[in-house]
């Protein structure tokens, strides 16, 4: 098992390598110069020139990257090249709303999904079975900023139950705070809802027509102790790897769902960073939200021992 650890450990210090790599020359290649939107239109050659030198966009990328990696490691992100201030700290300043409509939806998410999928393949072919295949369906069909819209409409607009958009720090309440984040949380979990509960139905019905749950219904095994401790254990590694996935997956839907609801998270600095070619910004949000990725895939791998005692490494 340790030396599983330490393999799994190398092997995702190697993918963040590559994954810095690419990063870095994805946004030099791409179109745009950072120092003529700095400058302005009406700029001239020689001033955008002096933008480049002091930014050390002149210099050759290996000694760019390197210069990059070298300060990353030693905690320096950089500064902000239209802000002007640290990018870490305009990080940090935009992490508590990402961070809280992230963590309610994956809550809400797995919860919700889990139950009823559980439901679901317990009464296969019924009302609740039936009403899961709509509902996923439509999770899937319909995107987070056509879902965020449509809760905009009918909870802000037309019953005024709720706010329209913005967002309210915990410091000022847990009830504004809670408020905020409904719609939000919502219009982001439906797809992560559906898609858990149907992977979550698939894996309970493969394991419930297994012999040994059989057996288990023939000694008087109740409905609980058959669905909680022998059928989801045994179906949990499937659930867990569609868990984690969703932990991805919700990196990309935050940044539409913090725009549609006017958000100021980590998404919405990314949107007015790439906007702006703002190197910096774009390079770290990338890097961490890739870090972030490396480390729930790493967890997952390690938690499925803990789950099936059947898999050894």
């Amino acid at each position: 098992m340790t030396f599983y650890i330490l393999r799994r450990v190398v092997s995702a210090i190697a993918v963040m390598a590559m994954v810095g790599i690419f990063v870095f020359l994805l946004l030099r290649l791409a179109p745009g110069d950072p120092a003529a939107m700095i400058a302005g239109r009406s700029a001239s050659a020689e001033v955008i020139a002096g933008i480049r030198q002091q930014l050390g966009l002149n210099d050759p990328l290996p000694v760019q990257f390197i210069r990059w990696v070298s300060d990353l490691v030693g905690g320096d992100f950089g500064t902000s090249i239209f802000a002007g201030r640290p990018v870490l700290e305009l990080i940090l300043q935009r992490l508590e709303p990402t961070l809280s409509v992230s963590i309610l939806t994956m809550i809400l998410s797995v919860t919700t999904g889990v139950s009823f999928g559980i439901l679901a393949a317990w009464r296969t072919g019924g009302l609740i079975d039936r009403l899961l295949t709509a509902f996923s369906a439509l999770g899937y069909s319909v995107p987070v900023f056509v879902i965020g819209y449509f809760l905009i409409y009918f909870f802000a607009i037309r019953t005024h139950w709720l706010p329209v958009q913005g967002y309210k720090p915990v410091e000022g309440g847990l009830g504004p705070w809670f408020t905020h984040l409904i719609l939000p949380t919502l219009a982001l979990c439906l797809g992560f809802v559906a898609f858990i509960a149907r992977v979550t139905r698939a894996s309970m019905l493969e394991v419930l027509s297994e012999d040994y749950m059989r057996t288990a219904a023939a000694k008087g095994a109740s409905s609980y102790a058959m669905l909680v401790h022998h059928a989801l254990k045994n179906a949990g590694v499937p659930i867990l790897t569609v868990i984690g996935i969703s932990f991805a997956y919700m990196i990309g839907g935050v940044v539409l769902t913090e725009t549609v609801f006017n958000i100021p998270g980590i998404g919405r600095l990314v949107v007015d960073a790439i906007n702006n070619r703002d190197y910096p910004i774009i390079q770290s949000v990338l890097i961490l939200t890739s870090g972030l990725y490396v480390l729930i895939n790493l967890t997952v791998d390690l938690a499925y021992t803990l789950i099936d005692p059947r898999i050894r490494y």
